[in-house]
C-alpha cells in the first residue's frame, strides 16, 4: 500500500538561500530585474502567503518582497556555501526557540517553480524514511529544492567543521530520499545562473503571453 505523509506547512520553515557569489552572473543575482521584477520575489511569491514564517539567508542587503513574515539573517560562518545556509536556519530555529521540525530550502533563482510542485513533493515524502529529502526531475537531482529534519543541525555543524562542503555528497553520506517529480510542460527548476539564462527567462516569460 501507497503511504502518503500528509506534513504540515506550519511545522516547516521555508529558507531562500542567497548568501551565494553568484561569480558566473556578475552581480547579485537574486537582485537581477527579471520582466521588472526581483528574480528572488518570484519564489517569494510563491510560498509566503503558504506558511507562517518565511527565512532568507543573505550575506549583503537585498530587496524583497514586503511582507511581516520576512526574516532575514545571514550565514553564521562566511563561505561555507548551501550547507552553511541550511545549517544558520537551523541555528535560527534552536536560538529562537521555534517548534519547526523541517527546513524547506528553494534558492533564488528559479522562477518557474511554483507552491503546486512543492505540493506534490510533500505528498511524497514519508518522514519515517529519512531525515532529508531531495527532488529530482528526469535524470537531474536538485539538491537545493530540499527537506532537511531540525534534528540533523549537530550532525551537520560537526561535518562542516571538518571541512565538508558539498550538499551531494554530504546528503549521500547521511542517506537522502530521492522524491522523483515529472512535468508534463516545461521543468519547473531551470534556474538562473548567467546573464544568457536570464534572457532564455524572459523568452520563456514571453511565450507563456
Amino acid at each position: 500500500m501507497f503511504y502518503i505523509f500528509k506534513m504540515k506547512h506550519n511545522n516547516i520553515l521555508p529558507v531562500v538561500l542567497a548568501g551565494g557569489k553568484s561569480k558566473r552572473f556578475g552581480e547579485d543575482k537574486s537582485q537581477a530585474k527579471l520582466r521588472g521584477k526581483i528574480l528572488i520575489d518570484y519564489i517569494l511569491r510563491e510560498i509566503t502567503n503558504n506558511f507562517n514564517e518565511v527565512l532568507i539567508v543573505a550575506n549583503n542587503p537585498i530587496n524583497h518582497l514586503n511582507s511581516d513574515k520576512i526574516i532575514i539573517i545571514e550565514d553564521y560562518k562566511k563561505n561555507l556555501g548551501p550547507l552553511g545556509g541550511i545549517l544558520s536556519a537551523m541555528k535560527w530555529v534552536k536560538k529562537n526557540n521555534k517548534k519547526y521540525q523541517w527546513i524547506a530550502s528553494f534558492p533564488s533563482d528559479t522562477p518557474f517553480f511554483k507552491m503546486d510542485n512543492f505540493n506534490e513533493f510533500l505528498k511524497r515524502v514519508n518522514e519515517k524514511e529519512s531525515e532529508l529529502f531531495f527532488m529530482k526531475s528526469g535524470e537531474k537531482r536538485h539538491n537545493i529544492f530540499g527537506l532537511w529534519s531540525v534534528h540533523l543541525v549537530d550532525q551537520l555543524e560537526k561535518d562542516l567543521e571538518i571541512g565538508t562542503r558539498k550538499v551531494e555528497r554530504w546528503a549521500n553520506d547521511i542517506g537522502v530520499n530521492i522524491i522523483n517529480m515529472s512535468f508534463e510542460k516545461r521543468d519547473p527548476f531551470f534556474n538562473i545562473n548567467t546573464k544568457e539564462d536570464l534572457k532564455i527567462a524572459e523568452k520563456i516569460l514571453d511565450d507563456q503571453l
